[in-house]
């Protein structure tokens, strides 16, 4: 099996990645090589930089996996890709034989293998990743907006899960990356979306896509959603923002028989307002990373440009420079995405 010299950035621990020259080998049997065009940087990767996955990453992991690419290489028994197409990789590895894939339900797999966490990731300049991965680009995507395919579909699963209808009265609880994506999903949805959210850049950001705002730290959620929908409620709520004033905020604000997904991960079990699930039927809808069809969903819409991917694209940094684009992000209030370019144009 060949090898080629590349570049890999290994999270070292205690906040710090070091880039360093490895021996990539080629692609093994049902596996696909890519040449990794962008990588983006998300919560998880932040988490991980952080030091808050240490336990299951180790000190010497290559993370990332909001990826674009350039097929280089095909490993065996690999009959339906070809070298030379553009692609991104739906990082979820799953074993085919639990009770949730046997049940149809691969990405909630019990013993899911997340690529970039699990295994190494996609900040290096070749990737090897299983052929199931891999969703083929249309020729007209570019690569760097491609790179949000990833999170997109994060945000096509959620508003699939919530059953948006065209007309619905919409509250996106966090406008952070996410919270922005599953609002634009669900505006291309049909939906009238509100978007709920403190800081004043993102605020401004989320005006600036179109979004009717809220800031809840000026004004009380729930009676301002009930002013804009003549008291009815929203219809659909998403809870993006992690914290416990969202989780107040999302049952004050349904709707009778409203859908609320749970997008956020919190980092402590919130308390829920279960009288009013009660009283109001309401429905709680859990939402877990996405399936194939999610990823087909969102390559369709940031190709069409029902994605804004200029305006989510905040900063593009080099493998060279990931210690100061990790640095930079989690201390600019404007930044929505920053990708790592890794392939020379």
């Amino acid at each position: 099996m060949s090898t080629s010299e590349i570049s890999a950035a290994y999270y070292k621990g205690n906040k710090e990645f070091k880039v360093e020259k490895i021996m990539a080998a080629g692609p093994q049997a049902n596996e696909v090589q890519i040449e990794v065009a962008y990588c983006g940087i998300c919560g998880t990767d932040l988490h991980a930089f952080h030091g808050s996955m240490d336990a299951r990453i180790g000190l010497n992991r290559i993370i990332g996996h909001e990826m674009s690419g350039v097929i280089a290489a095909i490993g065996d028994e690999v009959t339906d890709l070809k070298v030379g197409q553009h692609v991104v990789v739906r990082p979820l590895d799953h074993c085919g034989d639990c009770p949730a894939c046997n049940a149809g339900h691969i990405h909630i797999c019990h013993n899911l293998k997340f690529l970039g966490l699990d295994t190494d990731g996609a900040f290096q300049q070749l990737w090897s990743v299983p052929a199931h991965t891999v969703h083929v680009l249309p020729d007209s995507l570019s690569l760097a907006h491609a790179a949000l395919v990833e999170p997109v579909s994060v945000a096509c699963h959620d508003v699939r899960r919530s059953r948006v209808q065209p007309g619905e009265d919409v509250l996106v609880i966090g406008g952070g990356p996410i919270g922005m994506l599953v609002g634009m999903v669900a505006q291309q949805a049909g939906g009238k979306v509100v978007i709920s959210e403190v800081s004043p850049a993102r605020l401004a950001i989320a005006k600036k896509l179109g979004f009717e705002t809220i800031n809840p730290r000026e004004e009380t959620l729930g009676e301002r959603i009930m002013e804009i929908t003549a008291d009815k409620g929203a219809d659909v709520i998403f809870e993006v923002s992690g914290t416990q004033a969202g989780v107040d905020a999302m049952t004050d604000a349904a709707a009778c028989r409203a859908r609320i997904v749970m997008v956020a991960i919190h980092a402590q079990k919130p308390v829920v307002d279960m009288f009013r699930f009660f009283w109001r039927e309401l429905e709680l809808l859990g939402a877990r990373v996405y399936a194939p069809e999610d990823y087909e969903k969102a390559i369709e819409l940031v190709t069409s440009g029902g994605i804004d991917a200029e305006t989510m694209i905040t900063h593009i940094g080099t493998l060279e420079t990931i210690q100061s684009s990790f640095e930079a992000l989690e201390n600019n209030p404007t930044a929505m995405k920053s990708l790592i370019k890794l392939k020379a144009d």
